[in-house]
């Protein structure tokens, strides 16, 4: 340890004198500035990290690369001259009922120690002030466990600290109020305020803290689904993020019952009904404002009620095509076959390849002053004022094709169906095209040329598909590489062959590789963007479409036609440096199918 790092640890406490002086002495930091702060800080009465003040000034390392002197760089750099492990915070992987219990709120608030997991006699805890250790000693013996000191950002430290009591109470509180049990109020809002439903006792508002909390972490998470899975013992909680499940938590049973009767509570089900499956929503807005939708469903299991909520958020549904992974050719196809005054579109795919979010982008588009744009569907996934939206009721005999029957009669000029499951439906949805009506629609399939015999083989007649189809669009949705890590490797030409053969397309001189970095919770991708194989309906096609038609001869006459293939596609975003390899072969069905 250097001279400089000695005599901060023998005055404890990191002063910002010291942190300036270590910062000079390592080269990073030129002398005239850090005493120009030293002057302009000196009378500060204000409480901050002092590298949290530096932080603030954006200064650049001196040092090669040259990095931005940030808050987070700064914490890493004080682990490595305290010679202990730089730990990042993240809220969801907390163990925050034992950490709680190593030391109370107000020793933790005072020497500005966070506790973090605790572990096999072992208890780490997160500090800012690595230097500070005289209390140490006396908490290994009061607590007869051993404690690892590692180093954390001291704006997350003070920003989780608080939340970990609150957190850690709530359940306690809940818990020992046999919460499994709880009667929620009978007051019923379309808009859920977290942490603002007073009219509550004391033992639900541990409850309604919890979920609060639940819900405010998912959406800071980006995700897209939350699951509540009950076990024998315990309740999992787990994050779908970027189309990819993670674990966050392990609850108790009757906890986990607690947060699933509250849920319900909100989404207007059915409290005590816990043996058949049920639906429901909720409306709220998150921090920053966003008014964000949930879908609710529940399913009786073995081991009890099991609660996943879908996350919608209005910024899914996008103005610019763009935005959504269409290429400027595929933008302006689109655009052309959504501009017809009558005819069908389908989206095929599987379920979470995005096929929602293209189609209520394109109805949000066509949804103008001048027309009457009306859906039927199943649920309605997306409560959206800009169309009429009607939803399926199977127990009351209302069907996607009497929902298109209804809507003939309420003068559309758009009509978008949820999905075509049956030859009813098919029926209707051609007769609404034939009879002057834009339709659109899903249809699971795993290619666009797949459509076509998919239709067939309901039963449409070879000759509507002729006259009503207009083109059909496959898409998948590949997880896109993080911005701040994402690295270049060389790529073989045996590589490249496996993804493209037996089209040609021009080999990049590398491509990019995921890594892995605190964006992105160290999976190496961030977000997702569509991949998309478009077919339009020519004249030559329509040619092949007969009550026996070949799939393969129908594939072949497409590419030659002009369409992209979705690995094709995907191809492209990987010579683009957009995302790799491995997520493409993941969704986008082999060439020589």
């Amino acid at each position: 340890m250097s001279k400089v790092a000695g005599i901060a640890k023998a005055k404890g406490k990191l002063h910002l004198g010291d942190v300036l002086r270590m910062l000079v002495n390592d080269g990073r930091l030129d002398k005239s500035q850090a005493e120009k702060l030293y002057k302009d800080r000196k009378l500060d009465s204000s409480n901050l990290h002092p590298i949290v003040v530096i932080g603030e000034q954006k200064w650049k390392d001196l040092r090669s690369p040259h990095r931005v002197l940030s808050v987070d760089y700064l914490s890493r750099w004080l682990a490595e001259k305290a010679e202990l492990d730089f730990y990042h915070i993240d809220p969801l992987k907390l163990d925050f009922t034992s950490a709680a219990q190593v030391v109370s709120k107000a020793y933790a608030e005072r020497l500005k120690i966070m506790p973090v997991s605790v572990k096999n006699g072992e208890a780490v805890i997160a500090t800012a002030e690595p230097f500070q250790t005289e209390w140490i000693p006396d908490l290994e013996r009061i607590m007869d466990m051993r404690i690892k000191l590692v180093v954390a950002n001291p704006l997350e430290i003070s920003r989780y600290l608080p939340e970990i009591y609150n957190l850690a109470n709530s359940i306690s509180q809940a818990n020992s109020a046999k919460a499994g049990q709880i009667i929620g109020v009978q007051n019923f809002e379309q808009l859920i305020e977290l942490g603002k439903d007073k009219n509550l006792d004391a033992n639900e508002q541990h409850v309604v803290n919890i979920v609060d909390w639940l819900l405010k972490y998912a959406f800071e998470q980006r995700a897209s689904d939350i699951h509540l899975e009950p076990r024998r013992n315990v309740g999992v909680m787990r994050f779908r993020i970027d189309g990819v499940l993670h674990q966050v938590y392990q609850l108790p049973s009757n906890i986990m019952n607690a947060i699933t009767s509250r849920i319900k509570l909100l989404g207007r089900m059915d409290m005590v009904e816990k043996r058949r499956p049920q639906d429901g929503r909720i409306k709220t807005v998150s921090n920053d404002g966003t008014e964000i939708e949930l879908r609710l469903s529940t399913m009786p299991t073995a081991f009890g009620e099991k609660l996943v909520m879908r996350i919608f958020t209005p910024d899914v549904i996008v103005q610019d095509f763009i935005q959504l992974g269409f290429s400027q050719k595929q933008s302006k196809l689109w655009a052309e076959w959504t501009k017809a005054p009558n005819g069908i579109i389908l989206v095929t795919g599987p379920t979470g390849s995005g096929k929602t979010t293209t189609l209520y982008s394109t109805l949000k588009q066509l949804a103008t002053p001048e027309v009457n744009v009306s859906t039927v569907e199943d649920p309605i996934e997306m409560v959206e004022p800009a169309f009429n939206q009607m939803q399926v009721q199977t127990n009351i005999g209302l069907t996607f094709a009497d929902g298109i029957r209804t809507l003939m009669r309420q003068d559309p000029d758009i009509i978008m169906v949820g999905e075509i499951r049956d030859i009813e439906t098919a029926d209707m949805a051609i007769q609404a095209a034939l009879t002057g009506h834009l339709v659109l629609s899903t249809l699971h399939t795993n290619d666009a040329p797949s459509a076509v015999t998919r239709l067939l083989d309901l039963g449409v007649p070879a000759y509507l598909i002729h006259s009503s189809v207009l083109g059909i669009m496959a898409q998948r949705l590949v997880r896109t590489l993080c911005p701040a890590c994402k690295a270049s490797r060389e790529i073989s030409d045996e590589e490249w062959n496996s993804m493209i053969r037996p089209f040609k397309a021009a080999k990049p001189a590398s491509i990019m590789k995921a890594v892995g970095c605190i964006e992105c919770r160290n999976t190496g991708y961030r977000g997702r963007s569509g991949i998309y194989e478009m077919l339009t309906i020519t004249p030559k096609l329509r040619k092949l479409i007969t009550p026996n038609a070949d799939l393969a001869l129908l594939k072949n006459m497409a590419y030659q036609e002009g369409m992209q293939p979705l690995m094709l596609n995907g191809a492209e975003k990987v010579a683009a440096g957009l995302t790799t390899i491995e997520e493409v072969l993941k969704v986008a069905p082999p060439l020589d199918q």
